[in-house]
C-alpha cells in the first residue's frame, strides 16, 4: 500500500511540473491567423480608469473620515 501511495504522489508531482512546460511548448507552435478587418471599437479608455480611481479615493476618504463619535457604553 505504501508503494502505491508513493507512486501516486510522484505521478501527481510530475504532472504538476510537466503540465505548464507542455502548455508553453504548445503555445509556441501555433500560427497566427490573418485578420480581415480591424475592430472599430478601439478607443482611449484611460478616462474610465481615472474615474474609477477617483471614485475609489473618494469612497476611501469618506469611510476613513466617518465621524465615529459613538462612545462605548458599559452597563
Amino acid at each position: 500500500m505504501r508503494m502505491v501511495k508513493k507512486l501516486v504522489i510522484a505521478l501527481a508531482a510530475s504532472s504538476a511540473v510537466l503540465t505548464p512546460v507542455a502548455a508553453s511548448a504548445a503555445a509556441g507552435a501555433r500560427a497566427g491567423s490573418a485578420v480581415a478587418g480591424e475592430s472599430e471599437l478601439e478607443g482611449n479608455s484611460s478616462w474610465i480608469i481615472g474615474l474609477i480611481g477617483l471614485l475609489a479615493g473618494i469612497t476611501a476618504i469618506v469611510l476613513v473620515a466617518d465621524g465615529d463619535e459613538d462612545a462605548p457604553v458599559s452597563p
